[in-house]
């Protein structure tokens, strides 16, 4: 007799126990070998267990991550491509977009630049948003190819332009909305094997401390922030001090906001005096 969906499911999330979404990994590998959403899963679990469904959890079990094994992932409204060599958009990084929208309120940026942008996460999520254009910039082909995919599956294509360059050096335009997510772990931080094992190191790791990439991008924000506009950078939750010093430093001012785990995870930055 063929086993329920119900027990395949308990199986696949027992074995997942080095996952802190163990349940919700196993329903969306099911979902996946279905060729179903994980709502009409939930609806009807009376289907037969598909055969390729325990290949999908083999791959988890080596600690792959989800969303490269269906190869998307959900992120503020939209949903994006994703897979080896791009980094997996988080949860967490939507508080940049949350951030942008209390320092824009009624109105609507109309230009956007992304630095950093992966798989176009930031730019395509905030086009999404508002009416707007936007450029994003990243030093990966891999991660570019990606974010070209998205905004073509999204219908963005006509607004959304990404290049290749390293961070804003080749960028000669100010912008309303600057977005960056940039690497912020030290070398030697501990992280899961999910992360070490398989997303991209470059757009992890920034140096002992974790802040080489801010010191970059500390000089470079204040030109291409639009009067009226901000920059929305996201951090580490232990790092809000040392960015903002360095952001300081460099002739701006700087807004920490929370992630819905109120840890620290953005600074809204303006040009000193004009917040």
């Amino acid at each position: 007799m063929s086993r329920t969906l119900r027990a395949a499911l308990a199986d696949a999330a027992a074995r997942f126990a080095f996952s802190p979404t163990a349940r919700l990994d196993a329903e969306l590998l099911m979902a996946h070998a279905l060729g179903v959403d994980r709502n009409a899963l939930l609806l009807d679990m009376e289907r037969p267990v598909p055969p390729t469904f325990a290949t999908l959890v083999e791959r988890r079990v080596a600690h792959e991550p989800v969303a490269y094994i269906t190869g998307t992932r959900g992120f503020w409204t939209i949903d994006l491509a994703v897979g080896p060599g791009t980094l997996v958009p988080r949860p967490d990084s939507e508080t940049l977009l949350v951030a942008a929208l209390a320092h824009f309120s009624t109105r609507a940026p109309a230009s956007v630049l992304d630095l950093g942008t992966g798989p176009g996460t930031l730019l395509l999520a905030a086009l999404d948003e508002w009416p707007a254009r936007g450029i994003g910039v990243d030093r990966s082909d891999t991660a570019l190819a990606y974010a070209c995919t998205n905004a073509a599956a999204l219908g963005m294509a006509h607004r959304a332009a990404f290049i290749r360059g390293d961070w804003a050096a080749a960028i000669d335009a100010r912008f309303d909305l600057v977005l960056a997510n940039p690497p912020y772990i030290g070398l030697d931080e501990v992280l899961p094997d999910e992360v070490r094992g398989h997303e991209p190191g470059s757009a992890l790791f920034a140096g002992a401390d974790g802040l080489d990439d801010y010191r970059a991008l500390a000089p470079q924000l204040a030109r291409l922030i639009a009067p009226g506009g901000c920059a929305a950078v996201e951090i580490g939750h232990t790092q809000a001090a040392a960015v903002a010093a360095l952001f300081a430093h460099a002739g701006l001012d700087s807004i920490v906001h929370r992630d819905l785990g109120q840890r620290d995870r953005c600074l809204l930055v303006t040009p000193r005096g004009h917040g």
